[in-house]
């Protein structure tokens, strides 16, 4: 078999990956312009006349943000626990064991322990599934920034007579900030797409997902859901790409900077 042969069905094989991917995101995004002969934007406006909505929209932005905080900043305790103690792959396994529970054997777990401790249904015990969903990931990429960092650095930092506190946040905290943008990122998208936890714990709350979920079962799909439906697939894709661009773009100026400089 020849290399242009090899080269040929290796790029068959790649579309047909991607095509088995992407091609289910494509009938939503057409659907929610409507079946007419010319596309409408009708079904977009009308998402933002119902109340129920809006107040999910809402709650899914306020959990997506505090998740994006809190999760990332967990995650690099535990990511600095796993390095510094001398159990660190029981701390490691421990704390990804949340990855290997089926999501509703979780949420009905997290439930029963709210009622156990008397702990209504809010926004607070929706967070705390989706930080418990959420850190395992963000503690896999800020494990993956810190692998990328040379322990070199901090000696010198040492050497030149800073404590360890003020070594990790000069020194080592600055090279690693794009793996835990990264982790933030990440949380953030899981805990804007997280349904079956969330439904197990929200009470009279809803959040984006649960809505189409709860309305999907009610009256089936419609147009105005695939139009929320489209907008949640376009803030995900641009969640994803947009974080490599900036990363690349931050680099690229460090980069150029010491050239300036000089």
């Amino acid at each position: 078999m020849s290399s242009r042969t090899t080269y040929a069905l290796a790029w068959v094989y790649i579309t047909g990956i991607l095509a088995f991917l992407w091609l289910p995101l494509v009938p939503p995004l057409l659907f929610s312009l409507g079946s007419g002969p010319s596309p409408t934007w009708h079904w977009y406006a009308v998402l933002w006349q119902n109340p129920v909505l809006v107040r999910a929209i809402r709650t899914s932005a306020l959990l997506g943000a505090l998740t994006g905080i809190t999760a990332p900043c967990l995650a690099l305790l535990g990511a600095m626990a796993v390095r510094e103690l001398r159990a660190s792959r029981a701390v490691l396994m421990l704390m990804l064991t949340p990855l290997f529970i089926p999501g509703i054997s979780m949420g009905l777990g997290s439930a029963f322990l709210f009622h156990l401790l008397g702990v209504d249904p809010s926004v607070w015990t929706i967070l705390a599934v989706h930080i418990l969903w959420s850190l395992p990931f963000a503690l896999l990429i800020i494990l993956t920034a810190m692998a990328t960092f040379d322990p070199v650095y901090l000696e010198a930092a040492y050497v030149c007579g800073a404590n360890r506190i003020r070594a990790f946040l000069d020194v080592e905290l600055p090279l690693i900030r794009p793996g835990i943008a990264g982790a933030a990122t990440f949380s953030l998208i899981l805990s804007l797409n997280e349904t079956v936890r969330t439904g197990l714990v929200q009470g009279p709350l809803n959040t984006v997902q649960t809505y189409i979920w709860s309305t999907f079962l009610q009256v089936g799909l419609s147009p105005d859901h695939y139009a929320l439906m489209s907008l949640l697939i376009v803030l995900t894709l641009i969640l994803i790409f947009a974080f490599p661009a900036l990363a690349g773009a931050r680099r690229g100026r460090s980069e150029v900077s010491p050239a300036t400089d000089a």
